[in-house]
């Protein structure tokens, strides 16, 4: 019974399949992103992120216990003098699975594995994200006291805006409260 075992083979030894690994780990680390098939791809996250974790405490039993995954000196220098310093920050997650179209010779399912880190279009997008995420946060607590529709214009204008706008609410809050009070007053002077 194969109770508990989880490995793909892949089709292979388990020597191939761990030079392999190691081999595609290490092409992963020079290279940044790598395009295989997404079956392998799975693989190979479960294969190089314990490595990428391993990283961040620079020891020398670290560096040894990484080459012993990976064979090759170079990789290991890059991974430990540069992957780590970005990665250092990050509890995990370190690479992201892209699907493509599949294969034509074979019809495989294609995917690029990336180091998350090291791609500059999704960075970006997370960097702005977190930015619109902490305004709007601040904004949330403004708008519970007063309701107030905003414009997607620059950063810059909508911290300055903001306090305008916050002060226009509250000037026509009394203004809204008298018009019914001058009523009141103007019903109960036609009463006497």
């Amino acid at each position: 019974m194969r109770h508990g075992k989880k490995l793909n083979h892949l089709g292979r030894t388990n020597s191939h399949r761990k030079a392999m690994m190691s081999n595609m780990a290490t092409s992963l680390i020079l290279h940044k992103r790598i395009t295989t098939t997404l079956a392998k791809a799975k693989a190979l996250r479960g294969y190089v992120e314990p490595i990428l974790t391993k990283s961040k405490n620079d020891t020398t039993h670290s560096r040894r216990t990484v080459f012993s995954y990976l064979q090759d000196k170079d990789a290991v220098s890059i991974l430990f003098r540069d992957i780590a310093e970005k990665i250092a920050s990050r509890p995990g997650g370190y690479t992201r699975i892209i699907k493509l179209e599949n294969r034509l010779g074979d019809n495989a399912e294609m995917a690029i594995i990336e180091l998350v880190d090291y791609n500059t279009v999704y960075g970006a997008d997370n960097a702005q994200t977190a930015k619109k995420t902490t305004r709007r946060r601040g904004g949330s607590a403004k708008a519970k006291t007063a309701p107030v529709a905003q414009d997607s214009a620059a950063p810059a204008a909508e911290v300055t805006e903001a306090p305008v706008v916050d002060e226009a609410p509250v000037a026509e809050t009394p203004a809204v409260e008298e018009a019914p009070a001058a009523d009141n007053e103007e019903n109960v002077e036609k009463g006497e």
